[in-house]
């Protein structure tokens, strides 16, 4: 996501978003929807974890304004 649309994401208040690598928090104006916020951030639904409180949330659902979520990136492994 370049500077601008992180700037213009901040001052619009809204939906809080916390990212992780790198850490970060932006808003978006709500209602809006999972799949909306992560293309705003140039994410693939894919390569992330999207939480509310304590609850993974599918990409078709809708944040109000005083929604605060969580992106996570799906980390895989395994033993070698």
């Amino acid at each position: 996501m370049d500077d601008q649309r992180l700037s213009q994401a901040r001052q619009t208040g809204g939906v809080k978003v916390l990212l992780r690598n790198p850490k970060r928090e932006v808003e978006f104006p709500g209602p809006v929807s999972i799949t909306a916020v992560l293309g705003k951030l140039d994410l693939h639904r894919e390569s992330v974890l999207v939480i509310k409180g304590d609850t993974l949330v599918p990409g078709d659902a809708m944040l109000a304004d005083d929604d605060v979520i969580e992106v996570r990136p799906v980390i895989s492994g395994g033993c070698a």
